[in-house]
């Protein structure tokens, strides 16, 4: 018996060593932390960190300043580092990535994924982000791996925090501030980038994939270029490929028009000039109707007024031309043809809410007020 316990036993501590050996099953993280993802884009750039929340757990005024979360940097009698900061969260390396180079705090940093620690103050922590992400904890930061050091104020909370968080807050158009918040204390910093570069580095990505095998891509990419005035030399060899790529590319009215808006931002006035007038021929009806309330919309009421009676000519006495050329003649300031145009498309109107717009279009015509 003594002998079948000593073989079970030997069994046990074999079987043991062997699942450490091949690698253990998937449970929940050590010490009761909770283990966190958060992402957020800014334009097409992504934001993500990965990282453990420990919760306060009755520890009120005993976090900051203490072996919890230590002030400055300390050995922490493990590991390589003899110096090394808060690991900005619990157990493994909190990380953060960005898919396109950003500003932290006004300073450049790379795109990709870094380690973020903390060297924590009573008033103020300089944030690290580590080239290292793969190390446990800080307890091998190394500080030859840092690709950038800023410094924040810290920060007050109102009210207790239980689980240490990050929040993405005070979102704009380039920018985020990443706010990492436990117990009464904030500490936060501000993600800037230049997102309109790094939508035109995406569109070129993504045009050299399945998107580039149709010419829509090509004119998407180049009309968000003249939106933005930028990039326009690139601009100009999408709109190219949309027209004439092999196998992809046509020439119709969205590409040719699309290679017009290019030239005319580069100051090619009589080249856009001249391809409009070929894209004109080839447009549709709501093409061209929205064409022209694109030149409406830039203050271009000559231009559009012509646009609107190339397609008044081309598709004449239906609602949508008749109630462009009301447009085009309200925009040069004739009120009385433009009435005559859209009393004629008022029993054309296809629905009640089109027959309701007309008819309150109509009013401010026969008052004198112009409608665009």
């Amino acid at each position: 018996m003594k002998r079948l316990f000593l073989l079970f036993s030997w069994y046990i501590a074999s079987a043991y060593a062997l699942l450490h050996a091949q690698g253990r099953l998937t449970t929940a993280p050590d010490g009761g932390n909770k283990k966190a993802f958060v992402s957020e884009y800014v334009g097409v750039v992504k934001i993500d960190i990965s990282y453990h929340r420990p919760g306060v757990k009755g520890r009120e005024g005993k976090i900051w300043g203490t072996p919890i979360a230590p002030y400055g940097l300390n050995d922490l009698g493990f590991g390589t580092s003899k110096a090394a900061p808060w690991r900005a969260g619990a157990n493994e390396n909190t990380t953060i990535s960005f898919s396109y180079p950003v500003k932290i705090e006004g300073k450049d940093l790379p795109a990709g994924t870094y380690g973020l620690h903390m060297i924590l103050g009573a008033d103020e922590t300089t944030l690290i982000f580590s080239k290292n992400h793969t190390s446990w904890g800080s307890f091998y930061y190394d500080p030859t791996e840092d690709a950038l050091r800023v410094a924040v104020k810290n920060q007050s909370l109102p009210q207790s925090e239980e689980w240490l968080k990050y929040e993405f807050t005070d979102q704009t158009e380039n920018g985020v501030t990443v706010a990492m918040q436990w117990e009464k204390r904030q500490i936060a910093f501000k993600v800037e980038t230049d997102v309109h570069a790094a939508q035109v580095a995406s569109f070129a990505n993504e045009l050299r994939n399945t998107p580039g095998f149709a010419w829509q891509g090509f004119v998407e990419a180049a009309n968000y270029c003249v939106q933005h005035n930028i990039a326009l030399d690139k601009a100009l060899a999408w709109a190219d490929q949309g027209i004439s790529a092999p196998f992809i590319g046509q020439k119709n009215f969205q590409t040719l028009s699309a290679k017009a808006g290019v030239l005319l931002k580069m100051n090619k006035t009589a080249d856009a000039d001249a391809l409009m007038k070929e894209a004109l021929l080839l447009g549709s009806m709501n093409e061209l109707h929205q064409y022209a309330r694109t030149l409406l919309a830039a203050k271009r009421a000559r231009e559009a007024f012509e646009v609107f009676k190339v397609n008044y000519d081309k598709n004449p006495n239906t609602f949508t031309t008749n109630v462009g050329l009301a447009r085009g003649y309200s925009a040069i300031g004739d009120s009385k043809k433009a009435l005559e145009y859209m009393k004629a498309a008022l029993p054309q109107a296809p629905d009640a809410l089109n027959k309701t717009s007309v008819e309150a279009m109509i009013k401010k015509l026969e008052q004198g007020q112009a409608i665009n």
